[in-house]
């Protein structure tokens, strides 16, 4: 369809044709051009019967002069619209269809998910070094907050091991008031990213570099835990401490607790197996039902392992201790009741001395980024696992992140993000919205309220058997074959991310392994690969054909420059034109500009043309606008056909197409 924008600037714009898309994308470019040449020139554009184009319930302005009040009044109302609501508010999309049906699976997976999450919060506080009660409190308000606005149904909120671990390291002499701040700080920072948009940056963690740093991450956060599952009381802050401190003090293990501990991570692997086993797979007609029921029971029985051992470990340690006897490290005292609702700590006393807000942040140093990236690379992950072949906004999961932990914080909770364990669990127990988290909060809730008092005798060594046993599975030693058959390169970056993590702190690790990568990445951007041939035009004209294989950027144009040089002089073809067929440069900036004209002069002086071929209209633009005198390209081969021939007779005359198909600018060149 064909509209007429009648523009007037002193009668310098007339009749101007506009094709205008039934693609809102499309249009809506336009409508910012229009805008943009009315600010710079104030152009008066008047809109024919014919302008006004529907989206929905939305009209482009109205026919009468257009003006900035009415654009940013349609953008204001599509910004509103019912459609954008429900994007980032979800939950608008799928309560007015919600269901008893619907409710009853969200509420069973909930409760599933609610009993993992309690041995979990619990355990993941010890491996932060905070109080019991803080990871359920972290288990509260999240689910809640995400139930609005996360995109995921699959994602339960809730503390990390990982992020435990990043509290452990950073949190320093600050104790809980580090933990909340960092929570709150970590919710800024994702906020803000979704609001620009800079989910790219997460596409900087490569695949290899994100492995090595789950794996040693896994592997820090169960030696942590074997303390625990010792009976030792020595802490370390540590991979190579907390081992050299379990060395000089060997002697002093517990046997009660080291049995306790080793039994139960039998127990919780063999459950864990227990719902792969191939014989309940199995069944016929006749016994189909006594199967789904044996795999309603063993599942559920897998599902809730961890609970299960905490159960039975806590049974055992009450045993004894009604008998007045107490074999095991028990752990402890767990605050009754809800927490509090204050804002966050910006600003705390430790051992008498008083740290400001800036000297917290100070304090908490690279964690206020390093936590809400992986954060959000762990809750994307989970979305991105049980996508079922959905699309995943991740601007949206960022929003959603970062709202979660802003008002966790307020509830003194670490860092919270969604679980890769717990997803699974949620997944299989057949979660269909995100209210199932909902349900799932309402558990931990009914936990704080009425059993705290019970909390006190569950040991130690069983909650670090719970780690232990969850964490092993987060070491994936099974990439390492086909990282070596496919690139073993990319082996390097993620070896240096391994032992960077182990050796001295998570974020130093993954800091190496991304820099390596982008380094990786700047090589190659640096030193594309270039194929050179020789070529004949149809009447026998010799030329030499080089082909960069990627755009040349200013990191490449020094190396692009050496080589077609070099190439030239090394196969004897100094004195036949040079066609550089630019079909895969995609992009080309100032620097590439420049060094393209010294190239050109520097063939000049040995009177030795260079020809262009296939290259972009933007491409052409940057190199014209450096050199337009001595620049030369041709469109198709008929026409480089030609030019050569033209140029073995020491003259050209060629015609150029420019950006206008109907406008042609004719070079004569002198060799």
């Amino acid at each position: 369809m064909t509209d007429q924008f009648q523009m007037t600037k002193n009668d310098k714009w007339e009749n101007s044709d506009v094709i205008m898309d039934n693609d809102i994308a499309t249009s809506e470019k336009r409508m910012w051009l229009i805008c943009i040449l009315r600010l710079v020139s104030d152009t008066t554009l008047d809109l024919t019967e014919n302008l006004r184009h529907r989206s929905g319930s939305l009209i482009y302005p109205p026919r009468e002069t257009f003006s900035m009040k009415e654009w940013m009044k349609y953008h204001a109302r599509k910004t509103c619209s019912t459609k954008t609501l429900k994007k980032r508010v979800p939950i608008f999309g799928y309560l007015p269809n919600y269901t008893w049906e619907t409710a009853l699976s969200d509420f069973l997976a909930g409760l599933t998910v609610g009993l993992t999450i309690i041995p979990q919060a619990i355990a993941y506080s010890s491996v932060a070094g905070l109080p019991a009660q803080i990871g359920l409190y972290s288990s509260i308000v999240g689910p809640f907050v995400y139930a609005i606005f996360g995109s995921s149904k699959d994602s339960p909120i809730g503390p990390t091991a990982i992020e435990g671990l990043l509290v452990r390291e950073n949190k320093h002499e600050l104790g809980v008031a580090g933990a909340i701040l960092l929570c709150f700080l970590s919710g800024c920072v994702e906020l803000a990213m979704g609001i620009l948009h800079l989910g790219f940056l997460i596409d900087f963690i490569s695949g290899p570099v994100a492995v090595a740093f789950t794996s040693a991450a896994a592997i820090i956060v169960a030696t942590t835990q074997v303390k625990d599952l010792l009976g030792l009381d020595h802490p370390g802050d540590n991979f190579l401490l907390v081992w050299k401190q379990i060395y000089e003090h060997i002697t002093e293990i517990s046997g009660p607790d080291c049995a306790m501990g080793f039994l139960a991570i039998i127990c919780l692997v063999i459950l864990k197996k227990l719902k792969d086993s191939k014989y309940l797979q199995q069944g016929s007609e006749e016994n189909s039902t006594f199967h789904r029921i044996l795999n309603g029971a063993c599942w559920f029985l897998a599902t809730s392992r961890n609970l299960l051992v905490v159960v039975i470990s806590a049974s055992v340690a009450y045993a004894f201790e009604s008998q007045g006897t107490s074999p095991f490290r028990l752990t402890g005292f767990v605050k009754p009741g809800l927490p509090s609702v204050s804002l966050p700590p910006f600003s705390t006393e430790v051992n008498g001395k008083s740290y400001t807000f800036f000297d917290m942040a100070s304090t908490l140093g690279s964690a206020i980024i390093i936590v809400p990236i992986l954060s959000i690379l762990q809750n994307y992950a989970i979305a991105k696992v049980y996508s079922e072949g959905r699309s995943i906004d991740s601007t949206q999961e960022m929003l959603a992140l970062g709202f979660c932990n802003i008002a966790s914080s307020f509830v003194s909770s670490m860092p919270v993000s969604g679980a890769l364990s717990r997803g699974a669990v949620n997944h299989a127990s057949g979660v269909r919205t995100t209210f199932g988290g909902v349900y799932t909060a309402i558990v931990v809730i009914l936990s704080l309220k009425f059993l705290t008092p019970w909390f006190y005798y569950i040991p130690k060594a069983a909650l670090a058997s719970v780690i232990i046993v969850a964490v092993a599975f987060m070491i994936e030693l099974h990439v390492l074959g086909p990282i070596w058959k496919t690139k073993k390169i990319d082996l390097i970056p993620a070896s240096a991310t391994f032992f960077g993590c182990l050796f001295t702190r998570l974020e130093i690790g993954i800091g190496i392994g991304i820099a390596i990568n982008l380094a990786f990445l700047l090589y190659a951007t640096a030193r594309p690969s270039i194929n050179i041939e020789k070529s004949k035009t149809n009447v026998g004209h010799d030329y030499l054909l080089i082909t960069p294989d990627r755009s040349v950027l200013f990191p490449s144009v020094e190396f692009v420059r050496n080589v077609i040089t070099k190439a030239s002089i090394k196969k004897g073809l100094s004195a036949v034109p040079v066609v550089i067929d630019a079909k895969h440069i995609q992009a080309a900036d100032y620097t590439a500009a420049k060094g393209m004209k010294l190239l050109i002069s520097d063939f000049a002086n040995r009177n030795q043309p260079i020809v262009f071929m296939n290259l972009k209209k933007s491409v052409i633009t940057t190199f014209k606008g450096v050199n337009p005198e001595s620049f030369v390209y041709c469109q198709t081969f008929d026409e480089l056909n030609e030019c050569i021939d033209a140029f073995a007779t020491k003259t050209i005359s060629l015609d150029v197409d420019l950006m206008n198909d109907q406008s042609l600018t004719k070079y004569s060149t002198k060799l």
